[in-house]
């Protein structure tokens, strides 16, 4: 049977770590809440969740998802849908007071959203898929969910990468 030697050093540096610990940025906080708000809203109008947060050096895609094109929400499937992915971009805002969140999405954070789709779409085994960006507004009333707005089809990928 052995026992650990705790040493008083190293004890002391594990609580000063712990009590030097941040709270995490409001903006993080808001980040988070809005994705996970986004997701669970997308997964209600039966969207398919694939995975978050897909990292390139060019970029991030907050949410992926699978989606029916043809049909609206709640429709039978008819036979003339086709699946889609769609790349979502999720913006919580506390206010819009000034502009909608959708606005942040300018052309040069389109580029690099197209940038970064074009990257998960040469991972996949078939290439032969559509595929679309949305956006998802979240409004925050003190940290929490206010208002969710899907924007499907928000803009078209960046002509840089039409024709892959």
């Amino acid at each position: 049977m052995s026992c650990a030697i705790v040493r008083p050093m190293d004890l002391l540096r594990k609580l000063a770590a712990w009590f030097a610990r941040r709270p995490e940025p409001v903006h993080i906080r808001h980040g988070k809440v809005g994705e996970l708000a986004a997701r669970k809203y997308l997964e209600q109008k039966g969207m398919k969740f694939l995975t978050a947060n897909f990292r390139t050096r060019r970029g991030e895609i907050d949410l992926i998802f699978r989606a029916r094109e043809g049909a609206g929400w709640g429709d039978f499937l008819t036979g003339n849908e086709t699946d889609c992915l769609a790349f979502v971009e999720v913006k919580a805002r506390s206010s819009e007071r000034w502009v909608r969140p959708a606005n942040a999405v300018d052309r040069r954070k389109r580029r690099l959203l197209s940038a970064t789709a074009v990257a998960y779409l040469r991972q996949l085994k078939t290439r032969k898929v559509r595929w679309r960006f949305d956006i998802v507004e979240v409004l925050l009333v003190d940290g929490q969910v206010r208002e969710v707005r899907h924007l499907p089809n928000a803009f078209p990928v960046d002509e840089r990468y039409q024709y892959l």
